[in-house]
């Protein structure tokens, strides 16, 4: 099926896009990998009057650290973050979840912003990206806004981007001594898979051996946006960490989910799932937090 018209942009600059999407009101869709535009126009879902494509602007490309701060470009691609050094070490979860992210064509294509800003309830990005506390900085014309990444999300491909507003960076603060983070996946295959369910978990200790200072954990595709499973984060919170503490706490966040009936798995299923995956999810955190030395990026 050939595309619909369109009107097509290449804007060389931040500041040249955000000029560009202001002029065009609501008329306007982004293009970074174009790996949901494109598929989602051919199908006639989406048509249209003008693409602004992101290719050449530099600004929103490349990782970057400073005070304690990491800064990721929206067009990044999931094949650059699984294999980035300061993203394996740092927030290994984000990895994990970059690295299984459809087939290495689709990582290739993919961008972080555009896994963001498609808001899908089952995206892989989004959980990891949410238990390590990531901020979303948004641009248009009339100014700048900071907004923390699960407020960004309202519901299935809705988020709280404004008409003519670009996400321009997302960002993550340094993790804290004795800190790790997990992310496990179910699908029905074993790659180019949407999320039966997705789980990810962030621990946050005293010492190597506990106990939890600080927990997240982050359900997706059993809700219709990522979700943070509170009951679960306040049974951690305070425990020693072992099996029988990450076990409750995994029954915790099962009981908490909002997952629904379809061709791919049944509500039941899916909540059990989640028990199990949320139980793996925290056990490769805690592996990761016993290990970690203190250190604070310059």
């Amino acid at each position: 099926m050939l595309l619909p018209s369109f009107q097509y942009h290449e804007p060389k600059s931040l500041n040249e896009a955000i000029g560009l999407l202001g002029e065009m009101g609501g008329g306007a869709s982004i293009l970074a990998g174009g790996t949901d535009l494109l598929v989602n126009m051919k199908k006639g879902k989406l048509s249209p009057k003008n693409i602004v494509c992101l290719s050449r602007v530099e600004e929103l490309k490349g990782v970057k650290r400073d005070h304690g701060l990491m800064s990721i470009g929206p067009c990044v691609t999931a094949a650059d973050l699984k294999d980035r050094e300061e993203v394996k070490s740092d927030f290994s979860a984000l990895a994990e979840g970059a690295g299984l992210l459809g087939s290495p064509l689709i990582r290739n294509l993919a961008t972080i912003g555009g896994n963001i800003v498609t808001a899908r309830p089952a995206a892989d990005l989004a959980p990891p990206l949410m238990v390590y506390g990531a901020r979303v900085v948004l641009k248009k014309t009339e100014g700048e806004r900071t907004l923390p990444l699960e407020e960004f999300f309202l519901g299935p491909g809705q988020t709280s981007l404004e008409t003519g507003e670009i996400l321009c960076s997302i960002v993550l603060d340094s993790p804290p001594s004795f800190s790790g983070g997990g992310y496990v996946k179910l699908g029905l295959r074993k790659s180019l898979e949407i999320s039966l369910v997705n789980v990810a978990a962030f621990l946050s200790l005293d010492g190597p051996s506990g106990p939890v200072r600080d927990a997240r954990i982050v359900l997706g595709a059993v809700a219709p946006k990522p979700m943070r499973s509170s009951s679960a984060e306040e049974t951690l919170i305070g425990g020693e960490p072992d099996e029988r503490l990450f076990q409750i706490a995994a029954e915790k966040a099962a009981g908490d989910a909002r997952p629904i009936n379809d061709f791919r798995g049944s509500a039941e299923y899916r909540r059990e799932m989640v028990k199990v995956l949320t139980k793996k999810a925290l056990v490769k955190a805690y592996e990761e937090a016993k290990l970690r030395e203190w250190r604070r990026w310059k």
